[in-house]
């Protein structure tokens, strides 16, 4: 049974991939056109599995699947139907595909559990429209910030705008909470986007943890002038100070365990090639498992940054754009799924994810745990990005699994 459904899964996440803004790649973005009909053919999946289905004020996609009772528990299982841009087909969808076969399993034998079943399609994890990750989930956690409402996407229309135009209601996302006195927990499939697993040759393994993450963009500004003329010990090149201090989040990360910090991005201004470029701006990702590490690593960046600013006469700032806790995942559900693992593979392996997920938002509302899978070389944001039928069929198993046990009596 399981067997046919991951394939089913499979072929549904090469449909997916087809559903892109751009020609040539897979791209979705929040509250898109591609989005639209995503949720359109997703929604349709959810039908066939004898889910109700409904999208929200901020545009997530939800099935219900009802329990034995009306007054039944929820559980919430899913991933994010959005991606970067150029994806593989596999990061966020392969969660919602996944939940969605669990429950058509449950449908295929006239079952109903003690609690209900809700599959939750996030209608942005990425945060590439609006730069600010986890919208979808946010917004059913009840931490969206309505401030964000304002941010403007590269056209310079606000995520209200762009709500409204979705078919959502800006003016009603505080609606979207999930009722946390009838909420069991969330959990998520997702794929490991690491190298773990293929190096143990497992097909799964359990997460145990998330990491917290700071984004932050900074800019160094100096002085432009004439590439010729303008002596080097008389300059005040501010991509010059950028190099420098892009080495330094370097260095602290070889040096630090577990702390990985990247800089991705960076502009020169004012751009020409017989210019010293009078501004330089970057941006700075920094993770850790350990909230109080990671935050130890940003002040040593902010005090190197201004060090570097001093010693080359050139100014700097930083803003802090995006900030999430660590998260560890909920015990009781974490040793479920263990359970559910050890008995498709030899071992249930523990990681940390140094990747964000939907699970680390929706931690302020309810009990999270996360079942990763393989993925072949732990690429991921990337159209190589691979994960075989032979794993996905033992993720199904293991949710499956997982969720009869969660239905027996304590």
């Amino acid at each position: 049974m399981s067997s046919d459904h991951a394939k089913i899964v499979m072929q549904r996440l090469d449909a997916l991939a087809q559903i892109s803004e751009d020609d040539g790649q897979t791209t979705r973005i929040f509250a898109s056109p591609a989005m639209r009909r995503t949720n359109h053919d997703v929604g349709l999946w959810m039908r066939e599995a004898g889910m109700s289905v409904r999208v929200d004020a901020v545009g997530n996609l939800i099935g219900h699947y009802p329990a034995a009772q009306p007054d039944g528990k929820i559980l919430l299982l899913g991933s994010h139907l959005d991606t970067v841009r150029d994806a593989g087909k596999f990061d966020g969808p392969l969660g919602v595909l996944v939940a969605i076969a669990c429950v058509q399993q449950l449908h295929d034998s006239k079952t109903r559990l003690p609690f209900a079943i809700e599959v939750v399609g996030f209608a942005d994890e990425e945060g590439v429209r609006f730069q600010s990750a986890y919208l979808g989930s946010r917004a059913l956690a009840g931490t969206f910030d309505p401030e964000d409402l304002k941010r403007t996407d590269a056209k310079g229309i606000t995520m209200a705008e762009a709500i409204r135009e979705f078919g959502g209601n800006p003016d009603a996302i505080a609606s979207a909470k999930g009722d946390v006195n009838r909420l069991l927990g969330y959990a998520e499939v997702h794929i490991e986007q690491g190298p773990v697993l293929e190096q143990k040759n497992l097909a799964v393994g359990v997460v145990s943890a998330i990491a917290g993450q700071t984004r932050a963009r900074i800019s160094f500004l100096g002085q432009a002038g004439h590439a010729g003329t303008v002596p080097m010990n008389l300059r005040r090149d501010a991509l010059a100070a950028a190099a420098e201090f892009i080495l330094a989040v370097e260095s602290l990360g070889q040096n630090r365990g577990g702390l990985v910090a990247t800089v991705g991005e960076i502009a020169a201004l004012p751009g020409a090639s017989n210019v010293i470029p009078g501004e330089a701006r970057l941006s700075l990702d920094v993770r850790h498992p350990d909230d109080a590490t990671r935050v130890k690593a940003c002040h040593e960046l902010k005090s190197r940054a201004e060090e570097i600013a001093s010693e080359r006469d050139v100014k700097w700032k930083w803003e802090t754009v995006h900030e999430s806790a660590a998260v560890v995942c909920n015990r009781r559900l974490t040793l479920l799924l263990e359970n559910a693992v050890k008995r498709q593979q030899p071992e249930a392996p523990l990681l940390a994810s140094g990747a964000g997920h939907d699970a680390a938002a929706m931690s302020a509302l309810c009990p999270v745990a996360m079942l990763f899978v393989r993925c072949q070389g732990g690429i991921s944001h990337n159209p190589a990005e691979s994960a075989s039928a032979a794993d996905v069929r033992v993720a199904v198993a293991v949710m499956n699994d997982f969720i009869v046990q969660l239905a027996r009596p304590a």
